[in-house]
């Protein structure tokens, strides 16, 4: 039932493997400042002067390095919980996904953000895609935490950020990050279902 021991190791090992190269790229941007963060910030009207690797770099900058440390050990988390769901191609693709589908939430649904950083809505969708591995092999843990992020992404949409969390992060969040981020994460996992119903291997 599930996914075997060793597959399961492979896996969760692959995922923090990627989350390590993650890491030393999103601190190497850190390093090179407010110039770095302009220039790779998601901004809508760079981009649409044709500046379309926003669309992709928004995601790995970050307000300040307490911003960025607050991200990298929610990232660390989310490998700790969901790592083994997949092999790294596949979380490869889930992260396409979740990027591409914010992308187009903030493009025609949210056309007044102005500017976005940060991995916290890539990593809302990364937990919910690995989620669904948990819940389609009907694993109580994943189910309960399903219950959380979804009763999180309720507050967050009727009463604005989780208290403390703008403090925390030195600046505005941008909930809606995290609503397309899980949808994204959730797509992902529709599109892959074949892989991720109980019993199938990944």
């Amino acid at each position: 039932m599930g996914l075997h021991t060793d597959q399961r190791n492979a896996n969760l090992r692959h995922c923090w493997i990627a989350a390590g190269i993650v890491v030393i790229a999103t601190m190497l941007l850190e390093l090179g400042g407010d110039t770095v963060r302009e220039l790779l910030a998601y901004k809508r009207d760079p981009v649409v002067a044709g500046q379309v690797w926003r669309l992709v770099t928004g995601h790995f900058v970050h307000l300040s390095w307490t911003h960025l440390l607050l991200n990298l050990a929610g990232l660390a988390l989310v490998v700790w919980i969901v790592g083994h769901a997949f092999g790294w191609l596949r979380w490869l693709f889930v992260s396409l996904v979740v990027i591409a589908t914010m992308d187009a939430g903030f493009w025609f649904l949210y056309p007044d953000l102005d500017w976005y950083v940060g991995l916290s809505g890539f990593m809302h969708g990364l937990l919910a895609a690995g989620l669904v591995v948990g819940i389609a092999n009907r694993d109580r843990e994943s189910i309960i935490l399903a219950v959380l992020v979804l009763a999180k992404l309720l507050w967050e949409q009727t009463s604005g950020p989780l208290p403390g969390s703008e403090s925390t992060s030195g600046g505005s969040v941008i909930v809606n990050a995290h609503l397309y981020g899980v949808v994204g994460g959730l797509l992902a996992a529709a599109l892959s279902w074949r892989s991720v119903r109980p019993g199938a291997p990944i």
